[in-house]
């Protein structure tokens, strides 16, 4: 004989527990994906206790329904437990509370789909069908309110949950490659940060001999803040202006501060590159521009001196004519050379730039002819030969400019 079985007060027929058992495991599978590819908060690999919660999720709220068509007084507590910590895991991850409850509506609408294929290909009626239906919502809006309260809980344990947000969306922000616009939008939305056009990251490093441990600086409400991290930095929404500039000096007087180019939102990682390349070579010397440097005053140098290794390859290859010569030869050469490119060829201009005479400078340029033959005449070799030779001229970590190549 068939036993009906109720969840809550609806009452389902016990047979359709055997029916649904089978399809678990892919429909497990099904709502997962489903998620991902809808919210964009989920939308990044399944890695490590991000994935694991979110399937244990899935897997036990899918069990438990069946389980309790079977027997309605079957225990909930566990599949609680994993919905209640679920909940308290987004929050600490710093996703929206829409998201979370968006999560569960896929879950429903998945799981119904997936009943009305399996209810068709069994011949259930529109009665048990509609049953089935009040039921699955009912579920979901069960575990949703279940996970509510967890989210809550963590909200209300946590001091810092609100910086804990706004360091979650400044990462999000610098996530290479950028991380979903809407899930930006849907953070940013929760911490009250209102998205600007452009923006402009700022890297900090410590000043020698200093070190910020003021971790919870005082700075504007809408400039976002990571300090903690081993590559400290900040985000202006906008252009940061000098004012900015001098009220974040204020706040960390300690610290050697690179302002990248004000750009889109979507190019900030990119812009925070820059800077952060800008301070390593402040380090070294090839930039000189005390405690602030600007990213934008330095841009050709930035690009010249993206890769080092790079730039002493096109040296190398550029420059081999010169090889055979002595130092102080090759030192005369290059000089010539630059006059002439920057004089673009002028003799007497070439002269004076020299401090010699023009007949000097013709003398040198039948000795640049002879050794560089026509690559003086392609415009291509013009340019690069210019390029290496103002990367030459760049001061080093000890305030000189390179050596020749010898």
């Amino acid at each position: 004989m068939t036993v009906d079985h109720r969840i809550d007060e609806i009452v389902l027929p016990r047979k359709l527990a055997d029916i649904f058992r089978p399809e678990l495991p892919s429909l497990a599978g099904e709502i997962v994906d489903e998620i991902r590819a809808t919210i964009p908060s989920y939308a990044r690999p399944l890695d490590g206790p991000y994935g694991t919660a979110i399937r244990a999720g899935v897997l036990h709220a899918t069990e438990l329904f069946v389980d309790q068509i079977a027997d309605p007084d079957v225990s909930t507590e566990q599949c609680h437990d994993v919905h209640r910590k679920l909940g308290q895991y987004e929050m600490r991850e710093g996703r929206s509370l829409d998201a979370l409850q968006a999560a569960y509506r896929v879950g429903a609408r998945v799981a119904w789909r997936r009943i009305m294929r399996v209810g068709k290909r069994n011949g259930l009626s529109s009665t048990v069908m509609s049953q089935l239906a009040d039921a699955i919502f009912a579920f979901m809006d069960r575990l949703a309110s279940v996970a509510l309260d967890g989210y809550l809980e963590a909200k209300a344990c946590s001091a810092g949950a609100m910086e804990t947000w706004r360091r979650r969306l400044l990462r999000l922000i610098m996530e290479t490659p950028a991380a979903p616009a809407r899930a930006i939008a849907e953070l940013a939305h929760l911490v009250g940060w209102p998205i600007p056009e452009t923006a402009t990251p700022v890297a900090l490093q410590a000043l020698p001999g200093a070190g910020h441990n003021q971790r919870h600086p005082v700075l504007d409400p809408d400039i976002l803040v990571e300090l903690d991290g081993v590559e400290p930095h900040l985000l202006v929404p906008g252009r940061a202006t000098g004012a900015r500039i001098a009220a974040i000096r204020a706040v960390l007087p300690e610290c050697l501060l690179s302002v990248g180019p004000s750009v889109p939102l979507e190019s900030v990682a990119d812009s925070l590159r820059w800077a952060r390349r800008a301070l390593t070579l402040a380090e070294e010397g090839v930039l000189d521009a005390g405690q602030v440097v600007r990213c934008d005053d330095h841009l050709w140098i930035l690009l010249v001196r993206s890769d080092d290794r790079l730039l002493a390859q096109l040296e190398r290859r550029l420059l081999a004519p010169l090889r055979p010569m002595t130092a102080k030869q090759q030192k005369r050469m290059l000089e010539t050379l630059r006059a002439w490119l920057d004089t673009q060829g002028s003799v007497l201009d070439m002269a004076a730039a020299l401090n010699v005479h023009p007949q000097t400078v013709r003398y040198r340029m039948r000795l640049l002819e002879e050794t560089f033959h026509d690559r003086l005449h392609d415009p291509r070799r013009r340019f690069e030969m210019e390029l290496v030779l103002r990367a030459r001229t760049m001061p080093t970590g000890g305030g000189q400019s390179r050596r020749p190549t010898g």
